[in-house]
């Protein structure tokens, strides 16, 4: 079964903040794009997602939550407080699906964690 996920967005109010904590957390790399109503980072994979700044990204600690995939997710949760951010449910067993943890970024908005081990 295939994903219908084609692109995300994460709402910032500070971009340059955000992608200083996404680069600490999760070594993410980045390319710059400028549209016509918004400036945003790209990340991963051409057609993966991006960190956006612009008019109707507002960020938000409800609704959608987003989980990023980690080798051993105790690495980045290591790394959350000292980037700026907050985590909310550190990592947690789901027994045969490994396990998730809850971060809050710079910008408010609740991102997750899951790994295997």
């Amino acid at each position: 079964m295939s994903t219908p996920i084609q692109w995300l967005e994460i709402a910032t109010t500070d971009l340059e903040r955000a992608k200083s904590f996404y680069a600490s957390v999760f070594g993410l790399e980045f390319e710059f794009v400028e549209m016509p109503d918004s400036k945003m980072y790209m990340f991963g994979a051409p057609g993966q997602g991006c960190l956006i700044n612009g008019e109707g990204s507002i960020p938000s600690a409800e609704g959608t939550l987003v989980y990023f995939s980690c080798d051993e997710l105790s690495t980045e949760l290591s790394r959350v407080e000292a980037a700026g951010g907050q985590v909310l449910v550190p990592k947690t067993d789901i027994g045969d699906f490994g396990f998730f943890a809850h971060i809050l970024d710079t910008e408010g908005n609740r991102i997750g964690l899951h790994s295997n081990q």
